[in-house]
């Protein structure tokens, strides 16, 4: 039976990320030509994020921290059911499904965090690096490149728990992000959803939040 699951706005969120991530890669191996297009995708990435995080608090409820990050007992049971190749069918995110996500997000915030304080010790300085001195915006701009390396990383784990999906389960999670619907193995229901414009509301006050960031900072600067 096809169960809607993902929402809209997780959708467009995930693409828009990844299509977003992947620019910010390639813009900030271009040099200082390309610095102020990748300090905006970078902008837009962190309303996407302040987003997602807020989405999962009043959003649809598969879409909800509560519905899928579930505590350590949990997660060991579901990581010892799969080596035992026996793992329970989750409808949305399973249990490690549910780390990862956290994990990316954290890792997502943490590089634009240290995108905005970082300087490259020419002629660029991110927008909040006045906040820090010089030589600690230098060493954040050290984390900002390894941590992208973790997050290389992450997204690699994340590529091969999907690809494992389909090979060895028949669930095709990508498919899924794209229509929004999966095959429930139970019968059970995604839950409620919400409306849209609430999504749309949201997205508004994050990115207002981002902009009202950014304008105090060049007030004060």
């Amino acid at each position: 039976m096809k169960v809607a699951v993902w929402d809209v706005p997780v959708r467009l969120f995930h693409w828009l990320l990844l299509g977003l991530v992947g620019f910010s890669w390639w813009s900030g191996d271009q040099g200082d030509d390309w610095m102020d297009w990748h300090s905006k995708s970078g902008y837009a990435i962190l309303t996407l994020l302040l987003f997602r995080i807020g989405w999962g608090f009043i959003g649809s409820d598969s879409a909800r921290f509560a519905q899928f990050v579930r505590g350590p007992r949990a997660s060991f049971a579901y990581l010892r059911s799969v080596l035992q190749r026996q793992p329970k069918a989750y409808l949305g995110h399973n249990p490690l499904g549910g780390w990862m996500i956290m994990a990316l997000l954290l890792v997502l915030l943490v590089q634009v965090i240290t995108g905005l304080l970082g300087n490259d010790d020419s002629d660029y300085s991110a927008p909040l690096s006045h906040w820090v001195s010089h030589d600690t915006s230098s060493f954040i701009t050290t984390l900002h490149v390894y941590n992208f390396d973790l997050l290389l990383a992450l997204v690699g784990l994340h590529l091969a728990a999907v690809l494992t999906h389909l090979i060895m389960r028949r669930d095709d999670l990508l498919t899924a992000m794209f229509t929004g619907f999966k095959t429930s193995l139970t019968g059970e229901s995604a839950g409620r959803r919400v409306s849209v414009w609430r999504a749309i509301v949201l997205l508004g006050v994050m990115g207002g939040a981002v902009y009202g960031l950014l304008w105090i900072s060049s007030a004060a600067s």
